[in-house]
């Protein structure tokens, strides 16, 4: 849960303190509902990273876990919206969220290889059918989604390394490889908006969202890990059940086997 509904539930429970413990839980009960009606709170986040909330926010089971499902929810996006829209997409920008998809893909097996050991909460994404409902919204998703790995991955360089061990400092390393091509994903998709590609002197860690028109313009970074969930779920997506709008439910395995591969793609292992 994020800083803000954390505050906002504080808040209730402090104006209210006069009154019973189930009049209390009834209004924080009835706030969640209409956030996540709207799009602002996630519901799957309290089933599918359950045993995320049970250990310390920012540790490396966490990171990995989030990154692990956000990888399994990118191959799906960019497999499937190669797929629905190649008939609407350049060949250029076809071309690009195919090899997106391989390269999701390759991160996710990295991810829960035994070399990392993460683990994905659910590989069961549930995809707003507006996402694939023309190119435009496609790409917005692309980079919005893109721009939530890049800080995600950032973050993540920032608590490995300071395990201040060998393998903390292998886990920043292969953090800083997959965030370093995330931000090319973010910025081939803006380029296909018909905007600044690239766009940023540095990526963007908690600083406010500057592109405008995108669903989190204005928006500020995060510091947590499990925030990355709540932002998608902000957006509609639903981890191992239905989200907030209207979507489709998709299995890793069924659509990982038809993810396309590109033999211009490289470096496509990690030393």
């Amino acid at each position: 849960m994020s800083e803000v509904t954390n505050h906002l539930f504080e808040t209730i429970d402090r104006q209210h303190a006069r009154d019973s413990a189930t009049t209390r839980r009834t209004l924080v009960a009835t706030t969640a509902a209409a956030l996540g009606s709207i799009g602002l709170l996630g519901y799957a986040s309290n089933e599918a990273f359950a045993a995320v909330k049970t250990n310390p926010e920012n540790s490396v089971a966490n990171i990995t876990t989030v990154a692990a499902t956000a990888e399994v929810l990118a191959t799906i996006v960019n497999t499937v919206g190669a797929e629905r829209l190649a008939g609407r997409l350049d060949a250029v920008t076809l071309r690009n969220v195919r090899a997106a998809a391989q390269q999701e893909k390759n991160h996710y097996e990295l991810l829960t290889s035994k070399a990392v050991g993460g683990k994905p909460a659910t590989t069961t994404i549930y995809v707003p059918d507006e996402v694939f409902a023309s190119p435009e919204s496609l790409l917005t998703t692309l980079v919005v989604g893109d721009q939530v790995f890049i800080n995600a991955y950032l973050l993540a360089t920032t608590v490995f390394a300071r395990q201040g061990d060998l393998m903390g400092s292998k886990f920043a390393r292969y953090a800083a490889e997959i965030m370093a091509t995330e931000a090319v994903h973010r910025a081939l998709a803006l380029q296909s908006l018909g905007k600044l590609g690239n766009d940023r002197v540095y990526a963007k860690f908690t600083q406010r969202e500057e592109v405008p028109n995108l669903p989190t313009s204005g928006a500020g970074g995060f510091f947590k890990i499990l925030d990355a969930v709540a932002v998608l779920e902000s957006a509609g997506f639903g981890f191992g059940k239905p989200g907030s709008k209207p979507g489709t439910k998709y299995e890793y395995a069924a659509v990982a086997a038809r993810t396309p591969t590109d033999p211009a793609v490289n470096t496509i292992s990690i030393s």
